[in-house]
């Protein structure tokens, strides 16, 4: 691994991603609208909203940097700036990583901006500490992140990148514990949402929102998010090759 490879790549995706303008609006833009939208969804129900909002700060950050890594990734390689970089004697995990902690920045100013106008001008209040959401926030982030550089390197066109989607979200949206929880769910479904990394951001965030103390359960959720991120990041380095 060479840092000064790795650091060179996520300064030229930054690059990219800054004078991006329709990408860089989707990404910092769409979360805080949406949850602006949502209060407003439940104008006059202010403690329902206040029980929502916040999940979504678990979920959203997820979705929304899944897509657009897998497609800004899959953008490089069909330009054939991801084939040039893998002739040079740069190893591979250099390059991704590089890709990670780009995207990873670009994240965390999202998470953030989010974080602002929930807490901030909507006025969500949580029994928990801002601070272990935010961080419960980034790693969702750097989940869907790392699961599009892997989910990039099965895609042939950008529209193959959008169709992994709803294959990869929309189960996981209805098995997270969003909508019921977990326990009333079908044994299959239970068993099945154990092994999704969606339900284990949505269990962080709840943990971080209704609780003060810092638990066991957050400690075990937040390993968890680490070991997918990880298990993702390697799988990419393995799986992901030159666009034919």
């Amino acid at each position: 691994m060479n840092i000064f490879s790795t650091f060179a790549t996520t300064r030229r995706v930054l690059s990219q991603l800054i004078h991006d303008h329709r990408t860089m609006a989707l990404l910092l833009l769409v979360p805080p609208i949406l949850i602006t939208i949502l209060k407003y969804v439940f104008d006059g129900d202010e403690r329902l909203f206040n029980s929502i909002a916040p999940v979504l700060l678990g979920i959203f950050p997820l979705i929304m940097m899944f897509l657009v890594t897998s497609i800004a990734t899959l953008r490089e390689r069909s330009r054939g700036t991801l084939d040039r970089l893998m002739t040079l004697p740069v190893a591979k995990v250099d390059i991704l990583l590089g890709y990670m902690i780009a995207f990873s920045v670009v994240a965390l100013v999202q998470v953030s901006l989010t974080c602002l106008v929930m807490f901030s001008f909507l006025d969500v209040s949580i029994a928990g500490d801002i601070g272990t959401v935010l961080l419960v926030a980034v790693l969702s982030a750097l989940l869907g992140t790392s699961a599009g550089l892997f989910a990039s390197a099965f895609a042939q066109s950008e529209f193959q990148a959008v169709q992994f989607m709803p294959a990869f979200i929309f189960p996981q949206l209805l098995t997270c514990g969003l909508f019921t929880v977990r326990d009333k769910m079908a044994d299959f479904l239970q068993w099945m949402s154990d092994f999704l990394p969606l339900t284990y951001c949505v269990d962080a965030t709840k943990e971080a929102v209704l609780h003060s103390d810092w638990s066991s359960t957050l400690t075990n959720d937040i390993l968890v998010m680490v070991a997918f991120i990880v298990g993702f990041v390697a799988l990419s380095v393995v799986s992901i090759k030159r666009l034919d």
